[in-house]
């Protein structure tokens, strides 16, 4: 991913070298397709990206070790679509930026076509050991491209929409003592943590409010008792008084550069 790349290489390559498209204009040391986000190239498209969903429309959580998740493109055009791509990449300027992820080559034909449509579907691996460090977490862009059956480009967009790709969180609780008396002081502890794509470690992640939520036996919904704070090291500890049969469990609702997390849930036993 640090490597630069150029949109050219990024939709053209893909499309030729994965679907076999005839590469009319091919050379040596050619790709054969026209550097599709070039300005002169905008007024002769005649297509339109229609749709691009990437990881289902969800926030991108990756921990420690790799992840794999979907992105899909759709096109139309009045002469037909061949196949569309996609890349995820930040910075100002996709020609240029240094954090830029292409899909993964597939084994065989990802997309579905009509007479004047395609919907491909590809395999994203972001990887903390060979593609993401922790100053990538946060928002990404999506570029998408279609092209027709020659390798020439139909429809482009260099940035269609953005997609988080944020760094996962973990959260435990415990509460003790277990059994409790009614009315006496139940104390909850644990700890939230946050994954490093730079040492591939789960480190204590400071100062963030989490919630304790309560959920009494027999009922069906979790009720926020208070928020709590961790300490310099990710570190959660409160007390309440022991009420009833039921589970505990600390929330953390997450950040622009950190997925949400939610503890197991501990039951406790007031007698």
């Amino acid at each position: 991913m640090r490597t630069r790349a150029s949109a050219a290489v990024l939709t053209g390559a893909l499309a030729l070298s994965v679907l076999a498209v005839p590469a009319a204009h091919a050379s040596d040391g050619d790709s054969g397709v026209p550097a599709p986000f070039a300005a002169s190239a905008a007024a002769a498209l005649t297509g339109k990206i229609t749709k691009v969903t990437v990881n289902g429309g969800k926030t991108v959580a990756v921990g420690t070790s790799k992840k794999k998740i979907t992105v899909e493109v759709s096109a139309s055009d009045r002469n037909g679509v061949f196949v569309t791509a996609a890349a995820l990449w930040r910075g100002s300027n996709i020609n240029t930026t240094e954090t830029l992820l292409e899909a993964d080559r597939p084994n065989s034909d990802p997309c579905k076509r009509t007479a004047t449509t395609a919907t491909c579907k590809y395999t994203f691996t972001l990887d903390p050991r060979t593609n993401l460090a922790n100053k990538d977490a946060g928002t990404w862009k999506v570029a998408a491209a279609a092209l027709d059956d020659a390798g020439e480009p139909v429809a482009l967009k260099e940035h269609y929409k953005n997609a988080k790709v944020v760094r996962a969180a973990k959260l435990t609780a415990n509460a003790t003592p277990e059994p409790v008396k009614k009315g006496k002081t139940l104390t909850i502890s644990g700890a939230l943590t946050r994954a490093s794509w730079d040492n591939l470690k789960y480190n204590g992640f400071a100062s963030n409010s989490v919630k304790l939520q309560y959920k009494k036996k027999g009922a069906g919904a979790w009720t926020t008792v208070k928020t709590v704070k961790a300490d310099s090291r990710g570190t959660v500890k409160t007390t309440v008084k022991a009420s009833a049969d039921g589970d505990y469990r600390f929330t953390y609702g997450g950040s622009g550069t950190t997925g949400s997390a939610t503890s197991v849930a501990d039951f406790v036993d007031v007698r």
